[in-house]
Parts: structure tokens; C-alpha cells; sequence
């Protein structure tokens, strides 16, 4: 194998840190900001490191608002809408990856289109559904449109792997007697691991970070989620930053567990499925 050239591979590196230290830049500022207080961090020169860490501010977040509520809003919508689109999301993508449709690539354009719909677009006529349906202050006010909304993208990374098993997998176990759902349970979906998982975690983090349909379908302080959640810190003349940002810190947290628990089949999951399709 040729080695690279030592100009070259310098320039890899100081790419690498300076794509590190902008992607972790803004998450370490917050945590130090949420372990200020008020007076320190309104100094000048800036203070960087907090000389006295107030760590009162994390308790503060759950006895000032019901934090704990809105977490747990947060975990129910986004574990909920994740496994109904995974589920959803599998049974579509093995039909276009693997049945003989009719119009099948229209059928995939179709799912492209509706992947770029903009949400703001849809919030009044989903509002009026959820009214005329009485879901409104409920989970599923929140359930149904995360499913719907992270389909298209759930299908097309799993259409990718579901279209890279070799069919004869899948012939075999049917000849072994298994249905065409017992062969997609028992052998498409095992070997598709990365790509679940991949699109399951899309799926989570876009309904945990999710804020407009939040702050327009659940307006009971009980039914609020996180993202919404941490705007309610906010006073009419003041910012209470080391307060706002030791809840950001908190909600960040799942997410950050999920992606180091799941990085290995995460990664594995984009690059296969970039290059799969």
C-alpha cells in the first residue's frame, strides 16, 4: 500500500481536530455555563472555567419547573414513535426492496418527495385532525405525526440494506417452511441490524429534538416535552443562562448514551447504507 505523504496527512489530522473541537465546542461551553452562577458569568475578561462550580443549578431544574414530567414525556413520544416506525418503516422498505410492485420507483419518489415536506407546512391542518380527533394534550397528539414524519427517511435507509441480502437467504428459509413475513423476521431483518438501528436512532433523536408540533399540540404544562420544557426557565425580563443551560445539558444526555452505546453499528449503518442503495 502507498504511504501518504506527510504534508497530506498533517492536513487529515488538523482537519480532524478543528471538525472535533467545532462539534464539541458549543456542548463543553454549556456544561461550563451550567455550573456558573449569575454574578461569574456576567464577568469581564470572561471567566472560562467556573471557580466555584454551582452545581444547585441541576436541582433547581427539577424544583423550578417539573423537569422530570417533561423527561419523561420526552422518553415515552420518542421510545413509542420510534418502535412504531421502525416496525412500519421495515414492513415498506422489504416491499420496495424485495416484492415485484408495479410502479415501484414511483412509490420510492413519493417517499423522497414526502421526506422533504417541510413541517411548518403541516402544523395547522394536523392541529385541526388532532382537535377534531380530541388527541390534543395527549402522547399520541405527538406519537403519530414523529411516526409519520420520520417514515420516509426510516424507509430509505432500510430499502438500502433490506436490497443487499442475497435473495437466496431468503429463499432458503421459505423453502424450510418459513412465510414470507417468518423469512423477514428470521433472516432480512438479523442481517439488517446495522440499518435498524441506524434508522431507529434517526428516529429518536428527530422526535426528542423535535419543538414546533411539541409547542403546538401539547399545551398542558403535564404534557410538555423536553425541548419545550426548557424554554419555560425563560422569565419575561430575565435569562437565567446557567439555569437554561444546565437543563440543556440534561436533555442532551439520552442522547449522547444512546449514540456512544450504538456508535459502531450507528457509523456502520450510514456508510453501508451510502454506498448499498
Amino acid at each position: 500500500m502507498k504511504r501518504e505523504a506527510l504534508p497530506a496527512r498533517l492536513a487529515r489530522y488538523a482537519g480532524l481536530i478543528l471538525l472535533i473541537v467545532g462539534g464539541t465546542f458549543p456542548l463543553v461551553w454549556i456544561a461550563l455555563t451550567s455550573l456558573k452562577s449569575g454574578p461569574e458569568l456576567q464577568q469581564f475578561p470572561v471567566q472560562y472555567l467556573p471557580t466555584h462550580p454551582a452545581w444547585s443549578n441541576y436541582a433547581r431544574v427539577f424544583t423550578e419547573q417539573p423537569f422530570a414530567t417533561f423527561f419523561v414525556n420526552s422518553l415515552i413520544v420518542s421510545g413509542v414513535s420510534t418502535v412504531l416506525c421502525v416496525v412500519v418503516a421495515s414492513l415498506a422498505a422489504y416491499a420496495l426492496a424485495r416484492l415485484k410492485l408495479r410502479r415501484r420507483n414511483v412509490y420510492t419518489t413519493l417517499v423522497v418527495v414526502f421526506s422533504m415536506f417541510p413541517v411548518i407546512s403541516l402544523v395547522v391542518p394536523l392541529f385541526r385532525i388532532l382537535r377534531g380527533a380530541n388527541l390534543l394534550n395527549t402522547y399520541p397528539a405527538l406519537i403519530l405525526p414523529y411516526t409519520a414524519l420520520s417514515l420516509p427517511v426510516a424507509i430509505l435507509v432500510l430499502i438500502a440494506f433490506f436490497g443487499s441480502i442475497p435473495r437466496d437467504l431468503e429463499a432458503a428459509a421459505m423453502i424450510d417452511g418459513c412465510s414470507r413475513l417468518g423469512a423477514l423476521r428470521r433472516v432480512v431483518v438479523p442481517l439488517s441490524a446495522p440499518g435498524i438501528v441506524t434508522a431507529a436512532l434517526l428516529v429518536f433523536v428527530n422526535s426528542w429534538n423535535e419543538f414546533l408540533l411539541a409547542l403546538s399540540f401539547n399545551t398542558s404544562r403535564t404534557m410538555r416535552t423536553v425541548s419545550v420544557g426548557v424554554t419555560l426557565y425563560q422569565g419575561e425580563f430575565a435569562f437565567p443562562w446557567p439555569l437554561i443551560s444546565a437543563a440543556i445539558v440534561i436533555a442532551v444526555v439520552p442522547l449522547v448514551l444512546l449514540i456512544v452505546l450504538f456508535q459502531k453499528r450507528f457509523v456502520t449503518g450510514l456508510t453501508a447504507g451510502g454506498v448499498k442503495a
